[in-house]
């Protein structure tokens, strides 16, 4: 089937509407119950579509699944970070963390859909770690090694990366509860911004303590 024959390549926002009657749908059921035809029907699209944009449904849950990261500053900002004192560093990355707040009002089906991937694996979540999660954490990490001096990346460093990038993942697991105790914590534009400002610091104080403790052990170690 050429591209000028398939009727949705008409309509220019075919592809768009498929994307998120997906989202939708297998954020609620899952890939595997979740099928085609409810799909295109849910976006008003031909069932040829999907093979026309995507492969196959596999080709349309890996869209739904990793495209709304590729569009996160914190793929772009990565290097950045490593260039900037801690404090600053600090701010972007957790301003670039807590985006997709900004951004999407289906924030939540892209998180219940990962969530879901978690339960009935499909291989999705596994390249996400690889692509997206390691990545990030690596760039977390390196500045953290940068800033304290160290020779390498031991397990403190590891322990201290993963409670530090926390507090920001709660806010992703815990909207409902957020929302329940809290409504207007990330309300707007601007509380967002706020939290952002305020996990940085909190992040500071903890690599402060971080390096009060080592210089601590070592002091101990040289007696």
């Amino acid at each position: 089937m050429t591209k000028a024959s398939t009727p949705e390549t008409n309509n220019s926002d075919a592809r768009d509407r498929l994307v998120l009657a997906a989202l939708r749908l297998f954020a609620e059921k899952g890939f595997e119950a979740a099928t085609t035809r409810e799909i295109c029907e849910a976006a008003g699209a031909n069932i040829s579509a999907i093979r026309y944009y995507f492969g196959d449904k596999a080709g349309l849950y890996r869209t739904v699944f990793h495209e709304p990261c590729e569009k996160m500053p914190a793929r772009a900002n990565r290097e950045k970070y490593l260039s900037l004192p801690i404090a600053e560093a600090l701010d972007l990355f957790f301003s670039d963390f807590l985006t997709p707040f900004k951004m999407d009002e289906n924030i939540n089906l892209v998180m219940k859909l990962h969530f879901r991937e978690m339960l009935e694996p499909t291989g999705a979540w596994q390249e996400a770690i690889e692509s997206e999660i390691k990545p990030q954490h690596e760039a977390l990490t390196t500045l953290l090694k940068q800033h304290l001096g160290l020779a390498r990346i031991d397990m403190d460093l590891q322990r201290l990366a993963f409670a530090m990038i926390g507090m920001a993942v709660h806010l992703f697991v815990g909207q409902e509860v957020v929302a329940a105790i809290a409504p207007q914590m990330l309300a707007s534009p601007k509380a967002i911004d706020l939290m952002a400002k305020r996990l940085s610091g909190y992040a500071l104080a903890m690599v402060k303590s971080e390096a009060e403790r080592r210089a601590l052990e070592k002091g101990d170690g040289n007696q």
